[in-house]
C-alpha cells in the first residue's frame, strides 16, 4: 500500500466516521420527509460533491458514494433523488451567482422542488444547438415560446432547466441562454408520451407566452451553450456511472405531494419504480437468478454473456476510479463521460438480449400497468419475468436519451481524437438565416 492508498482509507475511515455520528444524532423517523430531507441537505450529506457554497462538502464522487452507502446502511430515507439533483444543482453551482445558489440549489438539496430538462426539440435533437425555442425580454420577464420533447418526468417537475433562443441573428450556438422556469403556470402544457413499456417517463412541454423572471438566467444571456455542456457532462457521466434516484421510492417536489409523510414509514414501505433505474437496469443478479432458477446457468453461450455483463460493470467501476484518481491529481480523462455512456447503452443491450433469451416464448408476454402485472404474476408464477420484459421494451430508449450512441462517438472523435469536423461554416452564420435544422 502506497502513501497515498494510506492517506485515502485513513481519509475515508474519518468520513464514514463523521456520517455516521451525524446519522446518530439526527435520524428521527418521525420527522416528516421534508424535515428530514431539509436537515440532510444543509449539512452537505444531500450531495456532498457540491461545493461547501452550495450546499456541498467537496467530496470527490467515490466518497459521495460511501456517504450514500452508509445513509442506507443506517436504515434513513437517502437524498432527494432526480434531475434537479443530478444536473441542476451542479450546473448551476458552477455558472449561477450566491444568490441564485442560495434560491434554487438550496429547494434541490432539501427536496422542495423537482425538476425537469427543457433541451430536446422536434427539430433539435442530436443538433441541439439548432433550437428554436424563444425568449424575448419584456420589461423585467423572458416571454417563452416553442415546443420542447423527450422531457424526462415533466409531469411531476417544479422547475425546469431550459435553454432558449435569445439571439436569432447571432450563430447559433451564441444566441442561447439557459433558463430556470417555473413549471406551474398557465403558458406551460405537459403532455406525457406513452412508451413501449406501458409507461410515461417522458413528455413533451408546450410553452405560450411563459414567463422566466429576468433575473433567472443561469449565467450569462447568449452564453447558454457554455451552460448546456456543463449540464450534458454531468448528465453523461451520471448515466455512465448507473446514476439514480437516491430517495428510492419518494418522490421529491410539491407535485408528488410526499414531503408531508413520516419518513420512517417510507423505509418500512416497499418501493414501485415508475421507471428503470439505470443501475439496476445492468446489474446482473437479476438475470444470474433468472438463470438459475430455470437451470440455464449450464448452456455455455449464456454463461459466457453473464460473465460479458460482469465484465462490461467491471470496466464501468474501473473507469470511475480511474477519473476519481485522476480528478483527485488535477488532471482529466478526456471523453471519459462519453464513453461511460456508451458502455451504458451497451450493456442494456446485453441485458435485453439475454434476458429475452432466458426467457424464451415468455419474453414475448409483458404487463403494461400493475393490474395486468399481477395477473401475469399468477398466471407464470414468474416474477422475474415482468422485470425481463420491461427492460427488454425499455433498452431502445438509454442509447437516445442524454445524446444518441452516435452523438458520443462524433464528440470522442472531434474533442479527443482529433478528428476532423463535420464540414460547413454553420457555427458563424446567423440562426436566422440558416435553413430548417442547419
Amino acid at each position: 500500500m502506497t502513501v497515498t492508498d494510506r492517506h485515502a482509507t485513513a481519509s475515508q475511515s474519518d468520513l464514514v466516521d463523521e456520517i455516521r455520528s451525524w446519522l446518530a444524532d439526527n435520524w428521527d423517523p418521525d420527522l416528516t420527509v421534508a424535515e428530514w430531507w431539509e436537515r440532510l441537505g444543509l449539512a452537505g450529506w444531500s450531495h456532498p460533491s457540491l461545493p461547501t457554497n452550495a450546499y456541498g462538502r467537496d467530496l470527490s464522487r467515490s466518497d459521495a458514494n460511501l456517504v450514500a452507502k452508509e445513509i442506507a446502511a443506517h436504515g434513513a430515507l437517502g437524498a432527494p433523488g432526480g434531475l434537479g439533483l443530478l444536473l441542476a444543482a451542479p450546473t448551476i453551482a458552477t455558472h449561477g451567482t450566491q444568490e441564485q445558489i442560495d434560491t434554487f440549489v438550496r429547494d434541490i438539496v432539501t427536496g422542495q422542488r423537482a425538476w425537469c430538462q427543457l433541451f430536446s426539440e422536434p427539430g433539435a435533437g442530436s443538433d441541439l444547438a439548432g433550437l428554436s425555442a424563444r425568449a424575448e425580454l419584456d420589461g423585467d420577464e423572458w416571454v417563452v415560446n416553442g415546443q420542447k420533447v423527450w422531457t424526462s418526468l415533466g409531469q411531476s417537475a417544479d422547475m425546469g432547466m431550459l435553454i432558449a433562443r435569445t439571439a436569432p441573428d447571432a450563430p447559433k450556438h451564441q444566441g442561447i441562454t439557459w433558463f430556470a422556469i417555473d413549471m406551474h403556470q398557465p403558458g406551460v402544457d405537459v403532455r406525457p408520451l406513452i412508451e413501449l413499456t406501458g409507461h410515461a417517463m417522458f413528455n413533451e412541454v408546450f410553452l405560450t407566452d411563459a414567463r422566466v423572471p429576468a433575473g433567472d438566467n443561469i449565467g450569462d444571456v447568449n452564453n447558454g451553450w457554455a451552460v448546456t455542456n456543463t449540464t450534458l457532462m454531468h448528465e453523461r457521466a451520471g448515466l455512465g456511472s448507473g446514476g439514480g434516484s437516491a430517495g428510492g421510492g419518494v418522490t421529491p417536489g410539491t407535485v408528488a405531494d410526499q414531503l408531508g409523510r413520516r419518513v420512517g414509514d417510507t423505509i418500512a414501505a416497499p418501493t414501485t419504480r415508475s421507471r428503470p433505474n439505470p443501475a439496476e437496469a445492468r446489474r446482473k443478479s437479476m438475470l444470474q437468478s433468472y438463470a438459475d432458477q430455470h437451470a440455464k446457468t449450464d448452456d455455455p453461450l449464456i454463461r459466457q454473456d453473464l460473465a460479458r455483463l460482469h465484465t462490461l460493470n467491471e470496466i464501468g467501476r474501473f473507469n470511475t476510479e480511474r477519473s476519481k484518481a485522476a480528478r483527485a491529481a488535477g488532471r482529466d480523462i478526456p471523453g471519459m463521460a462519453n464513453i461511460g455512456k456508451l458502455s451504458m447503452s451497451h450493456i442494456v443491450r446485453l441485458t435485453r438480449d439475454l434476458g429475452l433469451q432466458l426467457a424464451g416464448p415468455a419474453g414475448t408476454l409483458h404487463a403494461y400497468d400493475d393490474a395486468g402485472r399481477a395477473a401475469l404474476d399468477e398466471a407464470t408464477g414468474d416474477p422475474l419475468l415482468a422485470m425481463i420484459t420491461f427492460q427488454a421494451l425499455y433498452a431502445q430508449a438509454p442509447p437516445i436519451y442524454g445524446g444518441t450512441d452516435q452523438i458520443q462517438r462524433n464528440i470522442i472523435a472531434e474533442r479527443v481524437l482529433g478528428l476532423p469536423k463535420e464540414p460547413g461554416d454553420n457555427k458563424h452564420i446567423p440562426f436566422s438565416e440558416l435553413p430548417k435544422n442547419g
